[in-house]
């Protein structure tokens, strides 16, 4: 993975983050600045990680579904591919609207089911599949996991002595 690739991930998974974020901030107007940015790197990285494992994943569903492994490694983020991600994470915040973010996903996975379909020899509905299912699985995981880190995090009332 080229640096500008890991640039651009890393911006789009800022600017996913930051979309999970400002709804948090608006209900809490009093944290920190070093907390709130602490965060925004933190959800960052997470999602710029959960973006570049996308790929792969959709590599190793099609490796599933294919009687025969393609020969090669595995299907690589080009900038020409993270591009529309980021386009996509940044005029998509979650905060906008999911029924638009969910599109642009769509329109970045039907981009990227174009070199799985070249790389692998499936067909472009079955390398679209894969990626459709790598990216729900990958989204569905990190939903799980805000969900646990929210629910741990959240300080719990104390119930009175009496």
């Amino acid at each position: 993975m080229s640096i500008l690739v890991a640039v651009l991930l890393l911006f789009a998974g800022v600017s996913e983050a930051a979309g999970r974020i400002v709804p948090l901030l608006a209900r809490r107007p009093g944290m920190p600045r070093t907390l709130v940015a602490g965060l925004l790197l933190a959800a960052g990285l997470v999602e710029a990680a959960v973006f570049a494992l996308w790929p792969l994943t959709a590599w190793n569903l099609a490796e599933l579904v294919m009687s025969s492994p393609p020969p090669g490694e595995s299907l690589p983020w080009t900038a020409e591919l993270v591009a529309p991600m980021l386009l996509a994470a940044v005029l998509a915040f979650p905060v906008l609207g999911p029924f638009l973010h969910l599109l642009l996903f769509v329109g970045v996975g039907a981009t990227l089911a174009d070199p799985l379909a070249t790389a692998t020899g499936l067909g472009w509905w079955s390398a679209a599949g894969c990626v459709a299912v790598a990216g729900v699985g990958l989204g569905l995981a990190v939903e799980t996991v805000r969900r646990l880190v929210v629910r741990i995090s959240v300080p719990r009332a104390t119930e009175p002595i009496a």
